[in-house]
């Protein structure tokens, strides 16, 4: 039977005590010493980590995004439509962080594609409102079911205790996006 390989952590972080859930204990860079039995974390540090893992695991679900038949500029444009509209081109654009020349093109090609509508919005002519139609969503539904599927698969490969400690962190960076809101 294979052996499970030994799971070493990085130098800089080792289990603390019983006592914490998370495992580790993060403290601001230059505070005073950590609990008995458990090492510092400086935050600056630890950011990094989050950044470069954010990145990756992006990377990573991002592979089956072709799946779509979308760019990368579409696909993302369709999920703020679906998840955040229906939005004024303005808005859209401002979500996006692009011209509204780009948002209007990127828009042009989903309208083409059947899977946003726009209309006038109100009294002003010059004001457009964007909305996913019923096939732009279940693009994204279907997009969003390959890229959960990519992570489950991967999980899989974890042990439950990582993948305890995993769902512990995840409630950790869902306290740290609340207060970011």
């Amino acid at each position: 039977m294979p052996q499970e390989p030994r799971r070493v952590s990085p130098p800089h972080i080792s289990p603390s005590s019983p006592a914490s859930p998370d495992g580790f204990h993060v403290a601001p860079e230059g505070s005073p010493a950590s609990p008995e039995g458990s090492h510092v974390v400086p935050e600056g540090q630890l950011a990094d980590r989050l950044h470069s893992a954010a990145i990756h695991l992006l990377r990573r679900v991002a592979t089956v995004d072709a799946g779509s038949g979308l760019s990368p500029a579409r696909l993302s444009a369709l999920s703020v439509i679906v998840y955040g509209g229906p939005l004024t081109m303005s808005e859209l654009a401002r979500a996006e962080r692009v011209s509204p020349a780009t948002i209007t093109s990127t828009v042009s090609g989903l309208e083409a594609a059947g899977l946003v509508t726009r209309r006038r919005d109100g009294t002003d002519a010059r004001s457009v409102t964007v909305e996913a139609t019923p096939i732009g969503r279940e693009v994204l539904t279907e997009g969003r079911r390959r890229r959960v599927a990519v992570l489950a698969e991967a999980l899989a490969g974890l042990s439950p205790a990582d993948r305890t400690a995993l769902a512990h962190g995840l409630d950790a960076l869902d306290k740290l996006l609340d207060r970011r809101a």
